[in-house]
């Protein structure tokens, strides 16, 4: 099938430069036929409102069959859709209603591993040691006498081992859960299959991909003990003795995305990449891989003025030399909500409003979680009704990202918020959220979704919002303030007190700036 006949695919179009993607955690965004689990008619139905909220792109996490032993990132087949979220005309159906409102879709690719029901590992369960069909995975002899010790000494991502034995005696690799073996890169037949997935995608108009643990997949030869680590759990660099990730050999498999990418004109690839030196960083940007990776460094920093300078300085030398641009995070659906993490509450509320303005004044691509147009927060869940498999691996000692995985609130008061016509949703949504709802902001000119879309549209429209550099201006103390080279000016103030705003007009504030000042916990963007 030729790509031409899709919107949007034009040649060196590199769209995503500057683009505002926008994170549709599936399950919770929206619920189209009342069973409490978000779904593709669902976000039919809300293409509209993402269209006038002003973002660029969707990026869709997995919606394919699954067990859900991790909520889709356990993938029982990469080129289907899961029956409780639609089917794939229903995807395509998506996919042409966003493309029609201008909308670009990616989805997630999760290469890393398959789901223990994938027709891959049941037939490797079946066939036995040494066979071609365990050779797709990571099988191995265990260590002592009787083999009945893991082959090293890796943990899970999740908790526990990062191995299982079958009945046959062997054990198999699983950086994450038990439901999720690791494929094995070296294989070319696993490199081929996830060739065959990208096209299924690229050949039904998708415009790009978000590459689920990018910097997995490689192996280091021999599968040696690693240096044991204090704390080895999600979503963090642990460094060279972490033989889990980062390892050489990955780059080979992103030449090879790209190279897929490269006969769809444009298309993309985002790299979730947790890997905090910049140098290691940069190579997964180079010209023949991922043209974007996502740097973490700003969701992961504190709100201090050193914690965001730094943050705003590194992730911009990451990609210094490079041809991709930087690409800015401040929450998804693995981390606690940034509302959360800056103090909940109004301090923690007030401190996102700033925080949006500072991310979206940046240079480069930006990613909205689902909600934070909202300002929702994390939710602290009863323990019976949790699922994250972190939950269960720890033995209930870490709860696991569920409370930054609550429905969205669309309208109403509860107990569903319009989320779903249904009796429940699949995570419950606490009482006291109507004020939250998309409804209520949408008529409220001062409320967090009404900020949200004022800054998408000048970020948009203004040539001012433009350029590749950030110039540090000096600054009140306790304060962060750079101007792009297209004019902005953008002030955060974190000293404790108001502070006097630079000469020049106003253009968008998060708090109100009145008599000359910017309040504590607030940014603006002026010109100059």
């Amino acid at each position: 099938m030729s790509p031409e006949p899709f919107p949007f695919r034009t040649p060196g179009a590199d769209w995503w430069r500057e683009a505002v993607f926008y994170q549709v955690y599936i399950r919770s965004f929206a619920d189209g036929n009342g069973d409490g689990v978000g779904d593709l008619i669902g976000l039919r139905s809300r293409l509209p409102y993402l269209r006038d909220l002003g973002v660029d792109a969707l990026w869709i996490t997995p919606f394919f069959p699954s067990p859900m032993a991790d909520h889709g990132y356990d993938v029982a087949d990469p080129r289907d859709v899961e029956p409780v979220f639609g089917d794939l005309a229903e995807f395509d159906a998506v996919l042409a209603e966003a493309h029609r409102l201008g909308l670009r879709v990616t989805i997630d690719l999760v290469p890393n591993h398959s789901s223990h029901e994938h027709e891959w590992f049941q037939a490797a369960l079946a066939a036995g040691p040494g066979s071609p069909e365990r050779a797709r995975y990571l099988f191995r002899d265990g260590r002592g006498p009787d083999g009945s010790e893991p082959p090293n000494n890796w943990p899970s991502v999740f908790g526990g081992p990062a191995w299982t034995r079958v009945p046959d005696g062997q054990w198999y690799l699983h950086i994450f859960a038990p439901e999720q073996p690791d494929l094995d890169f070296a294989n070319p037949e696993v490199v081929a299959d996830l060739e065959e997935t990208m096209r299924f995608w690229l050949d039904r108009g998708v415009d790009g991909f978000r590459i689920d643990v990018a910097h997995g997949m490689a192996k280091p030869e021999g599968l040696p003990d690693m240096v044991p680590m204090d704390d080895t759990g999600l979503l963090d660099d642990h460094g060279p003795g972490d033989h889990r990730f980062d390892q050489d050999g990955v780059h080979a498999v992103h030449r090879r995305i790209r190279a897929m990418l490269d006969q769809y004109p444009g298309t993309m690839a985002v790299g979730e990449v947790w890997v905090s030196d910049d140098d290691r960083l940069a190579r997964y940007l180079r010209d023949d891989e991922l043209q974007l990776a996502f740097n973490f460094k700003l969701l992961t920093a504190e709100w201090t003025p050193e914690g965001l300078r730094d943050a705003i300085t590194h992730s911009l030398a990451a990609v210094d030399g490079t041809p991709a641009p930087a690409c800015w995070v401040l929450s998804n659906h693995d981390r606690p909500r940034h509302v959360t993490r800056y103090g909940d509450g109004e301090l923690g509320n007030r401190r996102a409003r700033a925080a949006a303005l500072l991310q979206l004044a940046l240079p480069g691509a930006a990613y909205l979680y689902n909600g934070d147009e909202l300002g929702m927060p994390d939710v602290d869940l009863p323990d019976e009704v949790l699922q994250d498999p972190i939950w269960f691996r720890s033995g209930g000692t870490e709860r696991g990202r569920d409370a930054c995985r609550i429905p969205v609130p669309w309208s109403g008061t509860g107990p569903s918020y319009g989320f779903s016509s249904g009796a429940g949703t699949w995570l419950p949504m606490p009482d006291g959220w109507g004020g939250l709802t998309a409804e209520a902001q949408r008529a409220d000119d001062d409320s967090m979704l009404s900020l949200y879309r004022r800054a998408l549209a000048l970020r948009a429209s203004s040539p001012l919002v433009s350029g590749e550099d950030v110039e540090w201006l000096q600054s009140p103390d306790r304060c962060v303030a750079f101007r792009r080279s297209g004019g902005l000016v953008c002030l955060v103030n974190l000293s404790g007190a108001p502070v006097p705003v630079p000469e020049g007009r106003v253009l968008l504030s998060s708090a109100p700036v009145d008599d000359g000042k910017l309040p504590d916990d607030a940014a603006v963007w002026l010109q100059a």
